[in-house]
């Protein structure tokens, strides 16, 4: 985040050092906030033991979230849902990359079960871990992940898999809250979720049609 001071009549920015940034081509961004999308691919909905909700679930992850590390273990066991993510300039989609939604999943049952909110179970920090943007293509329906575990395909997703699919997930967010620059959003999480193991390598590709855009890895702590 960027503040300004007036010094002798100079108008100047400053960036607050407590705030988490993102790579996006050759600079660095700064997400104000990540709105995530949850259900929203039937294969993990029926992994979870759960049913389609009757509008789309969304939740927050403050800019706090945002690490570099992959840790396995936060007080409890740490599990992955690998996603494509959209980050938002000028209101618009102007860069995709790969995410991975961590969640403390003892805790999200003991809250769901209570009918509580998640963000014990999904807005603490580190629960965010994302490849560096790139620019996003014209059209994002062609788009494809996929994420590895020590070489072992876990998950692999697509927009034409998700119930809501990006343009539906932004006019639903934008019918609500304001899209800033830098936001990023979380599409999703498809089937193949599961607890993060310490020492495993994690790597993820994003796909274009058969063009690769992106790619990341990160060895679990």
């Amino acid at each position: 985040m960027y503040g300004v001071i007036v010094l002798a009549g100079n108008i100047q920015d400053i960036r607050d050092p407590s705030m988490h940034s993102v790579r996006f081509q050759d600079r660095e961004v700064t997400p104000n906030k990540i709105m995530c999308v949850g259900k929203n691919y039937s294969a993990h909905i029926e992994e979870m033991g759960s049913t389609p909700s009757d509008q789309m679930t969304v939740f927050m992850k403050p800019n706090a979230c945002i690490s570099d590390q992959l840790v396995a273990h936060r007080g409890e066991q740490i599990h992955f849902e690998g996603e494509i993510c959209l980050l938002i300039q000028g209101g618009v989609v102007a860069a995709v990359g790969l995410g991975l939604d961590l969640t403390k999943r003892a805790t999200q049952k003991r809250l769901k079960d209570m009918g509580l909110p998640w963000e014990r179970a999904k807005a603490f920090e580190g629960a965010a871990v994302f490849s560096r943007f790139v620019k996003a293509p014209p059209s994002l329906t062609d788009l494809e992940f996929e994420l590895r575990i020590d070489g072992e395909l876990r998950q692999r997703g697509s927009p034409t898999q998700m119930l809501y699919p990006p343009a539906v997930i932004l006019e639903e967010l934008r019918s609500f809250i304001p899209l800033e620059d830098g936001d990023i959003v979380m599409t999703g999480t498809p089937a193949g979720v599961g607890p993060v193991q310490a020492g495993t390598l994690f790597e993820a590709r994003l796909l274009n049609g058969d063009t690769e855009l992106v790619s990341a890895s990160w060895r679990a702590m």
